[in-house]
């Protein structure tokens, strides 16, 4: 008899608010990152293929609605609802004042633009990272809760209400709008093929459509409260979602058997770690990795 076949997903902790935006950076000498945002103000870093911490960037004032990590995964660009949006890399630093609280950011331009949104208005604003002045406003009727820029730069994400629209990423023009069976927070195109989609909202699934056809192909169900965020890794192998619950579940593209899942509790993970976090904290600067090291730290120039 045939085992029955089950998505099972790796579960992350950390976060103590919703986990409201995720971001995968691409593929890197050192691997691959995913940064988290959430209610909590402190956005982390982790390691994307295991889902390992490696790091929390601390500065906003306020509930961290977006985050997104540039190409090389040197920097890193947050949105806040204490109306800032930061770049981090040694020392953060703000663009110019939001005209609402930031709730998307995603890099775009080979890095030299910030694509955002806010929560209380409608529009997605281009800046300018050396000028941090909005160059480009893209209008829409409703609030955009998901932006996204795929990976080879042709499409961007969007998800409004129950619609998810695909726009040209360098004429801004609209090529597809898909209606949802529920209100999506969020949207992400699968970046090898691009022929499939995954979304989440308030009904708490995991769902995953046809990029032609809006026709659903696949659902998932784990998460305990709405769902915020969803992501697909760089290579697509897997996609991320992040929910009020406060965790973050990473879901494999084919559903794994009962063995794989019994392999993969026992390991602890779904892959080898490639780079540790002593390793990524020196390429990447402008985050916190623990009180103690800090301490430590301080002991030492003081001697």
């Amino acid at each position: 008899m045939d085992k029955k076949r089950i998505a099972v997903p790796l579960v992350c902790h950390g976060h103590s608010r919703p986990v409201v935006d995720l971001f995968y950076s691409p593929v890197t000498p050192d691997g691959f990152f995913l940064i988290s945002a959430s209610k909590d103000s402190s956005p982390m870093l982790r390691n994307g293929e295991t889902g390992d911490w490696i790091g929390t960037f601390e500065g906003h004032k306020g509930a961290v609605w977006s985050v997104c990590l540039d190409t090389n995964a040197l920097r890193a660009a947050s949105g806040s609802a204490d109306f800032t949006a930061k770049v981090w890399d040694a020392p953060p630093r703000e663009v110019d004042k939001s005209p609402g609280s930031v709730r998307t950011v995603a890099w775009m331009h080979s890095d030299q633009t910030i694509l955002s949104s806010c929560t209380d208005m409608g529009g997605v604003r281009l800046w300018d990272v050396r000028s941090g002045k909005i160059v480009q406003t893209l209008e829409t009727k409703s609030s955009v809760t998901s932006a996204e820029v795929s990976l080879d730069g042709r499409y961007i994400t969007t998800a409004d209400g129950s619609t998810v629209k695909f726009w040209d990423a360098n004429h801004f023009g609209l090529v597809k709008s898909h209606n949802m069976p529920c209100t999506v927070e969020s949207a992400s195109l699968e970046p090898k093929y691009g022929n499939k989609f995954v979304a989440g909202g308030e009904d708490m699934w995991v769902r995953v459509f046809d990029f032609h056809t809006g026709d659903e192909i696949a659902c998932n169900k784990g998460h305990h409260g709405p769902v915020h965020c969803v992501r697909f890794s760089p290579g697509g192998e897997s996609y991320a979602s992040g929910s009020e619950d406060g965790t973050i579940r990473i879901w494999q593209t084919g559903p794994l058997t009962h063995d794989d899942a019994e392999s993969m509790a026992a390991n602890g993970s779904v892959g080898q770690v490639k780079v540790s976090a002593e390793e990524v904290s020196r390429k990447i600067e402008g985050f916190h990795i623990a009180e103690e090291v800090k301490t430590k730290e301080k002991e030492a120039g003081n001697e």
